[in-house]
């Protein structure tokens, strides 16, 4: 094994696979050899010292493929030191950081299966006209028409970098 990290991510529009990127290039600017990959082009952990793992939030929970990440690789992940981390629109609701305690048992399905040596929240993109289907960017547009979210780019890049940069040294023991 070498001192390489895997940033991997389950992403449905490209929000989370942002965020990876941005994790990544910050790892890297701190000096460490970092691969950034979707879940579902990794099958094999042995060449990582240490895995950084995140998903989008549907439905109160990471991804499917995400979930099937962690439960097949979760003997591996177990032996490594593993960070997740989670990007959703519900932290871009009015007094959204009142819901951070309730976003954060999102992550309870993974707990469970691996314990993370941290964990980063971070809130998501809304592009309406990515969504596939109409009875999703419908449900999108009452939403945002109700005042629940605001379309638009809503991650917060300093906090990202701030969270990469505390891991540093969680993910080289």
């Amino acid at each position: 094994m070498n001192n390489k990290i895997l940033v991997t991510y389950a992403s449905r529009f490209g929000s989370t696979a942002g965020v990876a990127e941005a994790i990544g290039k910050t790892l890297v600017e701190d000096g460490l050899s970092v691969d950034v990959l979707p879940m579902r082009a990794v099958q094999d952990l042995s060449a990582y010292q240490a895995i950084v793992a995140g998903s989008a939030i549907n439905g109160g929970a990471w991804l499917p493929e995400a979930v099937a990440f962690t439960r097949k690789h979760q003997n591996e992940l177990r032996d490594k030191p593993f960070a997740a981390f989670l990007v959703c629109m519900t932290l871009t609701m009015k007094n959204g950081t009142q819901y951070r305690s309730h976003v954060a048992t999102w992550l309870n399905p993974i707990r469970d299966m691996v314990k993370p040596v941290a964990e980063g929240l971070f809130a998501g993109a809304l592009d309406i006209n990515k969504l596939p289907s109409l009875s999703d960017r419908l449900k999108f547009r009452l939403s945002v028409l109700l005042g629940f979210w605001k379309e638009g780019d809503h991650r917060d890049w300093e906090a990202i970098r701030n969270w990469s940069k505390q891991l540093k040294p969680l993910l080289l023991k």
